[in-house]
């Protein structure tokens, strides 16, 4: 009998149109996107529909409307398949998506923290004074001194283990240009400045992680009907007391995905679920372990595969 988890993606992965197949096609997913547009005061749906672009691209927008669009997947897998997954993890925002699905948060509290939680990241540095990068096909370990050499007084450090590979860097604009370069003639395949408009998961979010702490503190937290992975300690959250702290500590700590998805294949996962729009973490799996089953969940068509399982 085939073991799941679910996996659910984060920034990066929105597109004008997402999950209107499913509001069309479904009720349970129609629900959702009620609810989100009731929790915000807003039409969060008609942006995910019908953009524009730019807008859904702005990330106090990009991250309740892809929380949204993976939750109006999973209703429509609860009420279509007979998958029930094993355990959860999900890449930075999807951490919020991962955390609602075990009921450890309630949808409407977790699109209204993951608004402000955008906002606090958008307004934690100035636009212009970070940036990330992508470093291709460089060791971590080489990267991280590469960093260490190029901070120069300012910050540059991995902000996404991501997969062997694929390392992501954030901090100050000019050392992460600094490291970029360095890295790349150091041999680095390729380093690839991110359009991005603030340092994520950098030492210079704690200003937003301060501001997400007491955001957080008046919302409930139930038990986790299923585990969860955190991102920021790449291990199961130990209990409901803990999802507070470890959701703040994500903001500004790298995302240790690679081993996320190492404690994932330990516990004997022979299967994951990608519920959310786009395909990023299947790729990443890819080049983490090949032998795994994968596939992404966002479409009408995709439900119907599962149906007989």
């Amino acid at each position: 009998m085939a073991k799941w988890a679910f996996l659910f993606p984060g920034q990066g992965s929105q597109y004008v149109g997402m999950g209107k197949d499913l509001k069309d096609n479904f009720k349970e997913a129609a629900e959702v996107f009620a609810e989100a547009d009731d929790a915000l005061g807003e039409k969060l749906s008609k942006l995910c529909f019908d953009g524009p672009e730019s807008d859904l691209k702005l990330t106090m927008n990009t991250q309740p409307a892809i929380l949204a669009v993976s939750i109006a997947v999973l209703r429509v897998m609860e009420e279509e398949t007979a998958c029930v997954p094993s355990l959860l993890a999900g890449h930075s925002l999807g951490e919020y998506s991962a955390l609602v699905c075990s009921g450890a948060l309630t949808f409407a509290d977790a699109v209204r923290i993951v608004r402000k939680r955008g906002t606090y990241m958008q307004e934690a540095v100035p636009v212009g004074v970070g940036g990330m990068a992508a470093i291709l096909g460089m060791d971590t370990d080489v990267l991280e001194r590469i960093c260490n050499e190029c901070a120069e007084g300012q910050l540059v450090a991995p902000a996404n283990y991501n997969c062997p590979g694929q390392i992501v860097i954030s901090g100050h604009i000019e050392a992460v240009q600094r490291a970029s370069a360095k890295a790349e003639a150091e041999g680095a395949k390729r380093a690839v400045m991110l359009p991005v408009s603030a340092p994520f998961h950098s030492a210079l979010m704690k200003p937003a992680a301060e501001k997400l702490a007491q955001a957080l503190a008046p919302i409930q937290v139930s038990d986790l009907g299923v585990p969860v992975l955190s991102n920021a300690d790449a291990d199961f959250y130990p209990s409901k007391d803990d999802v507070k702290g470890l959701l703040t500590k994500q903001v500004d700590h790298p995302v240790r995905w690679i081993e996320e998805m190492e404690k994932l294949l330990s516990e004997g996962v022979d299967t994951c679920l990608e519920l959310g729009p786009g395909n990023v973490l299947k790729g990443l799996m890819r080049k983490i372990n090949r032998d795994l089953r994968i596939t992404n969940m966002d479409k009408t068509e995709d439900m119907t595969i599962l149906k007989s399982i």
